[in-house]
């Protein structure tokens, strides 16, 4: 932007019907017809600054310019993310709600998720050999949960499974929608919180005992600042935010499949070669929709770019646009696991799950949880043989979040080899 009169201008246009019909290009869209990666807009009535680059996501997670409190607007928290998370703290509190996440994600559990991921996969394809379809995202939804709940030390019977990762579904698919899944999302978010909020009075009761070191565990004992424990509305809000995160893992995993059906030369190098499958992965998480912003409030007033950023101002950084910047990746919209063969692991240039520091920043805890449920998933997938029969596997970068419109639908599964 080449001056703050311009900036101002085009701050007087409301702009929520546009990202509702353009989603995930949203941002990029302004940036190409403006030719900057600065620009501010409204949404909802709110000025709202929008920027993108690798320059842009560095500044937005320096602390000392942005805090995160009252960033989220309220009809996400009262979605996917719960009131009061990790997601919008500052300071000390965050550093210390983001250490007891951190410490959630030690090796040791890491090798159990995987042992869990390898057995519900197992359990769920030797049933999908007696089915005359399978929906892929619908059945992913569902491993997902029971491995999330397994995992997280949550007890889940066989009657609930269904219905709870329905629930959990829900809460990720109201993101981006202020109708009727919105409204799903409201009720999904009640039912969820009930539920966890009464297994947390039970672990406190004695009458359930998870896991030691478990999420449950960790999280039920975990202190504020004060040295007090989370309250029972908090403490399940941030278990939810270890669960409803893995069941979100369905959507990388339908996508996988696709990526996998319309790339056989890619496919054919996944078997037996560990690096290329977590290049495979990587470079779905980068390709493929997911989260298309994050936000943040402007701490004090600065200046970047020689645009100024009044306090309290509400700034989205661009997470579709950075994963698909021609500037930090070569030929961004064609799907090449190579991206990934010498990438830097620079945190700002490539952000699915957010970006900077995940040990003292605000960059997704679940990463490592998301990289490695992936991969477990992609040997399993690549481990059985199917068809893929006509249908529409199209997805809408309108719809946020999206997915191929059929759940990617397969016939005839069979597993290769045990």
């Amino acid at each position: 932007m080449k001056s703050n009169m311009s900036m101002s201008c085009l701050c007087n246009i409301e702009s929520s019907p546009m990202l509702y019909f353009e989603g995930y290009n949203f941002i990029q869209n302004r940036c190409k017809r403006y030719g900057t990666n600065i620009f501010s807009t409204r949404l909802l009535g709110q000025k709202v600054i929008c920027i993108s680059g690798k320059e842009a996501a560095k500044v937005f997670y320096n602390e000392n310019l942005f805090y995160r409190k009252g960033a989220t607007p309220k009809f996400v928290q009262k979605t996917l993310f719960g009131q009061y998370g990790v997601q919008g703290m500052d300071g000390m509190p965050h550093k210390l709600r983001k250490n007891m996440f951190m410490s959630i994600m030690s090796m040791e559990n890491l090798k159990k998720l995987d042992k869990i991921t390898k057995k519900e996969w197992k359990r769920y394809i030797r049933t999908w050999e007696r089915k005359e379809k399978v929906v892929l995202s619908e059945e992913a939804a569902e491993i997902m949960c029971k491995i999330a709940c397994e995992w997280a030390g949550i007890p889940l019977p066989k009657s609930q499974v269904k219905q709870r990762a329905k629930d959990l579904s829900q809460l990720v698919d109201a993101f981006g929608s202020l109708g009727i899944r919105h409204v799903q999302g409201r009720c999904a978010r009640l039912k969820t919180e009930k539920w966890i909020q009464d297994i947390i009075d039970r672990i406190r009761t004695y009458h359930i005992v998870p896991p030691k070191g478990s999420a449950a565990d960790i999280i039920v004992r975990h202190k504020n600042t004060k040295g007090e424990l989370l309250s029972t509305q908090i403490a399940a809000v941030e278990l939810i935010n270890i669960i409803r995160p893995i069941v979100a893992i369905k959507t990388y995993i339908t996508f996988e499949a696709l990526a996998m059906d319309q790339n056989p030369l890619c496919k054919a190098k996944l078997k037996n070669d560990d690096e290329y499958v977590e290049m495979f992965v990587q470079e779905v998480r980068r390709f493929y929709p997911f989260a298309p912003f994050v936000g943040a409030k402007v701490k004090k007033r600065f200046m970047w770019k020689d645009c100024v950023f009044p306090k309290d101002t509400l700034v989205l950084l661009d997470i579709y646009g950075i994963n698909h910047d021609p500037s930090i990746w070569h030929q961004p919209y064609k799907f090449n696991p190579e991206h990934f063969r010498d990438w830097d692991n620079n945190p700002y240039t490539f952000i699915p799950q957010g970006g900077g520091e995940a040990n003292n920043g605000h960059r997704c805890a679940g990463e490592m949880v998301t990289i490695h449920v992936m991969k477990e998933s992609l040997r399993y997938l690549n481990n059985i043989s199917y068809r893929v029969p006509p249908q529409d596997l199209r997805y809408s970068l309108r719809r946020m979040p999206t997915l191929p419109r059929s759940g990617f639908i397969i016939k005839k599964v069979r597993i290769k080899n045990t």
